[in-house]
């Protein structure tokens, strides 16, 4: 939507704004680096980029509160579970409401006025029209231009990013996201062999849950991991299985769908789009 607005396809935008969760994939950074030189500053729209911290130090700090990521939990009893997903809320969504409110002239504590607003733009294609969304607060009105104006599918943006020379676009989501699928998993460790020695490192390192659960006295009952198969990330079968690997995986991990196995969670780690649980209060009295 930065590139159509930049050049006149959609309407001008005043702005841009990146959530930074502090863990993005060097290539992410990279690219939005190139963004901002090669298409939102010659169009004279900023990139601000806001952040409520650096998850990935936030989850080792004892001293932090920590909102939680979506961990697989394998029981005690043998069973498995999950963590809830708190931190969409504290790191994406959280740091964007509070710069439109900077931007609104109205910073939190302080009343919006009536009819006071921002209209936000949600980058949702046709595909996944199920997830576009009205936004939950009153200061912000959200627009979906995808879908509203250009009527594209993903296979569409694919197509319109490769003629401008944007066809490597990766993928926004933190590195040690849960939500990779196995062939996420590979490529970091196949091609990022720094990042790969990061993400096991952390998935080592969270393996009774959360520093700051644990100095308070609030231990995990069982162990924490990054893969669905509920192993350490770094003898998780990540790598294509043959079909008997594969029945011989479907007990243990599950019998989740090959193909959200294989590509992860399609609704991946939208601010506006979050597949987790119902809206919660944020510190700063809004809906996170």
């Amino acid at each position: 939507m930065l590139a159509l607005s930049a050049r006149g396809v959609l309407p001008k935008v005043d702005c841009a704004i990146f959530a930074d969760t502090g863990w993005e994939p060097k290539a992410v950074y990279d690219h939005l680096d190139r963004l901002e030189r090669e298409i939102a500053q010659p169009a004279g729209i900023p990139i601000l980029r806001v952040s409520s911290g650096n998850i990935r130090d936030d989850a080792l700090d004892p001293e932090h509160r920590f909102a939680s990521m979506p961990l697989y939990i394998l029981n005690k009893d043998g069973k498995p579970g999950m963590t809830r997903r708190q931190c969409t809320g504290q790191y994406k969504i959280k740091p964007i409401k509070r710069q439109v409110r900077e931007l609104l002239g109205h910073p939190y504590p302080s009343r919006i006025p009536k009819g006071v607003f921002v209209e936000q733009w949600v980058g949702i294609s046709t595909d996944e029209f199920h997830r576009a969304k009205d936004a939950d607060v009153k200061y912000m009105r959200n627009r979906h231009p995808l879908i509203t104006d250009m009527d594209w599918s993903r296979a569409d943006c694919v197509r319109y990013l490769t003629s401008i020379g944007l066809a490597e676009t990766p993928k926004s989501s933190c590195l040690g996201c849960p939500f990779h699928g196995n062939a996420q998993w590979r490529a970091i460790r196949d091609h990022s062999p720094d990042e790969w020695a990061d993400v096991v490192e952390f998935d080592a390192a969270i393996r009774e849950g959360n520093a700051r659960a644990n100095a308070t006295g609030n231990k995990l009952l069982g162990q924490a991991f990054l893969h669905r198969s509920r192993v350490p990330l770094d003898q998780a079968p990540i790598d294509h299985v043959t079909a008997a690997e594969w029945a011989a995986l479907q007990e243990e991990i599950g019998g989740l769908d090959t193909a959200e196995l294989e590509e992860g969670v399609a609704d991946g780690c939208s601010p506006w789009a979050c597949r987790g649980s119902d809206p919660v209060r944020d510190d700063f009295g809004l809906a996170a």
